[in-house]
């Protein structure tokens, strides 16, 4: 099992990401696993309430792992991507969930932190998105980014690449974190607004975050339906990729 479910007695679940050694970043096998974990705690009642986090402190995720193998079909229209369904709102999951990250929180985590009610960071976590710097298109991600974040600031990051991380600090600043916490503090506190959360009367709750997500869905939605035909025109060759992941050079990031 690569993903982990802890049920409280307030009401309150806690999904890990559980693969440390890979800093927590998805397969295919745990991309299913993860969707299949929403789609449980749908019909959870003693559920109110999630909190969603990383294994091993170094990371929450940094997307998807760049050994898995994403078969696509041949027509240029279509793309295959598995992340799309590993989010709790993809899956129709509306009580609300929380993220603590811990670490770095970078690429395909996008998918998953945008579709958290809010974030609880710790004060040495980062953010960044890589796939400019490796010819790809950051498009679900930067759609996801410039809906939580400062239009510069979503830009800036998913152009800036491995270049540069947002410091947990600068997140605090822009609106992608709510809440700053000492290391290793995040999921305490995240938890701790999720049993407040999960005391409250479930139907006022769900009503509430369909609500709030109500006001940014629709341009989310016209959004997200030409990110395909973006990434499709954008991207290298798959090879071309590999080619300079292989190549990328250790460090030399700048925090911001």
């Amino acid at each position: 099992m690569t993903v982990t479910v802890e049920r409280g007695g307030d009401g309150v679940a806690v999904v890990t990401l559980d693969r440390p050694g890979k800093l927590n970043a998805l397969d295919l096998a745990m991309a299913a696993e993860l969707s299949a974990v929403w789609r449980g705690l749908r019909y959870d009642g003693g559920v109110r309430a999630a909190v969603l986090t990383g294994a091993g402190g170094r990371a929450f995720c940094t997307g998807i792992d760049r050994a898995a193998d994403v078969p696509q079909p041949p027509s240029p229209y279509s793309i295959d991507d598995p992340l799309l369904t590993v989010g709790p709102k993809a899956n129709d999951l509306w009580k609300p969930v929380i993220a603590a990250v811990e670490g770095l929180a970078c690429g395909g985590a996008f998918y998953l932190l945008g579709e958290c009610e809010f974030v609880v960071a710790a004060r040495d976590a980062a953010f960044f998105d890589p796939h400019t710097t490796y010819g790809m298109v950051s498009a679900y991600e930067a759609i996801t980014m410039a809906q939580r974040m400062p239009f510069g600031e979503a830009a800036r990051m998913c152009l800036m690449g491995t270049a540069e991380r947002v410091g947990a600090r600068r997140a605090y600043e822009t609106g992608l974190v709510s809440e700053l916490t000492e290391p290793g503090g995040a999921l305490a506190a995240a938890r701790e607004a999720a049993a407040v959360i999960a005391g409250y009367p479930a139907g006022a709750v769900e009503g509430t975050v369909r609500a709030v997500w109500a006001a940014r869905e629709a341009a989310r939605s016209q959004a997200l339906a030409q990110a395909p035909h973006l990434i499709a025109l954008g991207n290298l060759p798959p090879g071309d990729q590999a080619r300079l992941f292989a190549e990328r050079r250790r460090g030399g990031h700048r925090l911001r």
